[in-house]
């Protein structure tokens, strides 16, 4: 993973993106980043929470999901801890994954008010990717919500 990343931050990248549910990803960036050395100025970094990866890096898990999405205030608190204990104050982007309409989390004044609570205490700008037919709702939705900063749509030429 190392390799990988130095050959990115040659190149010249300097945001970095992983989720929670990307298995490990969030230990791997915090592990390069101790390594080396780089503070909160030196990379943007930006997770996401809302999917729980259940896959244990296994290929055939019979069947079952590799992730399950939550988007529930006990999952964001959980998985926001988690973040936090291994990027710190490098993370400077949080993101709900894969906000969509039918999984409520727009419309739940809880999560909503524990985001603004973590915008305003951490520094961190807030934001959520979109999946599905109706990306634009959702993203409707979300605007009228006065949380967000930035939003990851999918986009499909086809």
């Amino acid at each position: 993973a190392h390799q990988v990343l130095d050959a990115a931050y040659a190149a010249g990248v300097r945001y970095f993106d992983c989720a929670r549910s990307y298995g490990k990803s969030e230990e791997f960036l915090a592990d390069w980043l101790k390594a080396r050395g780089f503070s909160r100025d030196d990379v943007a970094v930006g997770s996401k929470w809302g999917y729980r990866y259940t896959a244990d890096w296994q290929v055939d898990t019979g069947g079952e999901p590799h992730e399950v999405k939550d988007h529930s205030l006990s999952h964001f608190l959980s998985q926001k801890a988690e973040t936090l204990e291994l990027l710190g104050d490098h993370l400077r982007l949080y993101q709900i994954h894969s906000a969509t309409l039918a999984s409520g989390v727009l419309d739940n004044q809880e999560v909503l008010d524990a985001l603004r609570k973590f915008r305003d205490t951490s520094g961190a700008r807030l934001g959520l990717s979109l999946s599905g037919a109706e990306q634009g709702e959702t993203l409707r939705k979300a605007m009228s919500c006065g949380v967000f900063d930035t939003v990851q749509a999918t986009w499909n030429l086809l």
